[in-house]
């Protein structure tokens, strides 16, 4: 599956920002922000909804999963999953994205608005795009160590507050009615598998696998994401080095990301827990324009027989854009 995912991304790479739908690369989840998106292994249960669907398998009874990002220029992006168990017949699972672009302001090259000499070419009207994906996932074990997943998305995108403008010029004298918004049916493919030895694991993921969508005339493709990744407990119980605090770890992932969209690009993530409760973690993100360092912390604790959990994460974006935050909430009912 790895090699084809990597066949069909090669074959379909497009231009540096040539994707339409780009809020389909910001993924949810804070813990995962904070090891540098070396997450493809890690993703279970109600996160792996929007990571590897290979790793709902691993659910327990019921799991919910919130987070809310605080993007780029205002944007706001919400994502909510459910997982729930069926046993030997394996896992669902449901989730739910919505993108705020933030408000921005109309202009235009028509008269009078072009020639105001105040603020030339500005109507005074706003408008708000906004996006959202609408998501069903199923997930099983294969064997006690292989599991596989499925996914099917409905990605919707609007450009603008009217969803059909009327006689717009889409070329030097030719007008046409033409829509503000996108839509298409999306497929997401996973898989993981636990190698036996110590806790070594390995994943791979293909998101976003579907037709071009249609904003106006053209049509364009979404971000098609191809996902392999490794990771294991350096430190711990069942760390590959011996030693350690019995009720600690130190886990390291590493992820090969390659999008249809820019070169290939390389995610590394830490992550040390102390006493089942306390994690602290890091990463780095390499060759990616402005995209770096990352940074998170998380809490685990019990209430009754649920064990909630609260991460955060920060990740830097240069000099020039501001920093990412993300806040997560989950809860797992055994």
């Amino acid at each position: 599956m790895a090699l084809l995912a990597l066949g069909i991304c090669n074959a379909l790479a497009q231009k540096v920002g040539s994707t339409s739908m780009q809020f389909l690369k910001v993924m949810p989840s804070a813990r995962a922000a904070a090891v540098g998106e070396a997450y493809s292994v890690w993703a279970s249960g109600a996160e792996a909804l929007f990571w590897n669907p290979g790793g709902l398998a691993s659910v327990a009874r019921h799991e919910v999963s919130l987070t809310y990002v605080d993007w780029l220029f205002d944007t706001k992006q919400g994502a909510f999953a459910y997982a729930l168990s069926l046993g030997n017949l394996g896992a669902i699972g449901l989730q739910v994205q919505y993108v705020d672009f933030g408000v921005f302001e109309e202009t235009t090259n028509e008269f009078p608005y072009i020639i105001d000499p105040d603020r030339p070419g500005m109507t005074g009207r706003t408008f708000r795009p906004f996006g959202y994906l609408i998501g069903a996932t199923y997930g099983r074990y294969l064997t006690d160590r292989f599991s596989l997943g499925l996914s099917i998305k409905y990605a919707y995108e609007s450009l603008f507050n009217d969803k059909r403008v009327e006689q717009v010029m889409i070329r030097p004298g030719t007008y046409a009615d033409v829509n503000t918004w996108a839509s298409g049916i999306l497929f997401d493919f996973g898989m993981r598998y636990n190698t036996g030895f110590r806790s070594i694991q390995i994943a791979s993921a293909v998101q976003n696998f579907g037709p071009n969508v249609r904003y106006a005339t053209e049509a364009y493709p979404v971000p098609l994401l191809f996902r392999v990744g490794v990771a294991a407990h350096l430190f711990g119980p069942i760390g590959l080095l011996q030693g350690g605090y019995e009720k600690s770890r130190l886990s390291a992932a590493f992820d090969i990301f390659h999008p249809n969209d820019y070169a290939q690009q390389f995610h590394m993530g830490l992550e040390y827990e102390f006493m089942d409760i306390l994690s602290l973690r890091g990463g780095y993100k390499f060759n990616y324009d402005s995209d770096g360092l990352t940074l998170g912390i998380g809490l685990k604790y019990k209430v009754g027989n649920m064990q909630v959990s609260m991460d955060y994460s920060y990740g830097s974006m240069g000099d020039y854009l501001e920093d990412v935050q993300r806040i997560s909430l989950g809860v797992i009912v055994p």
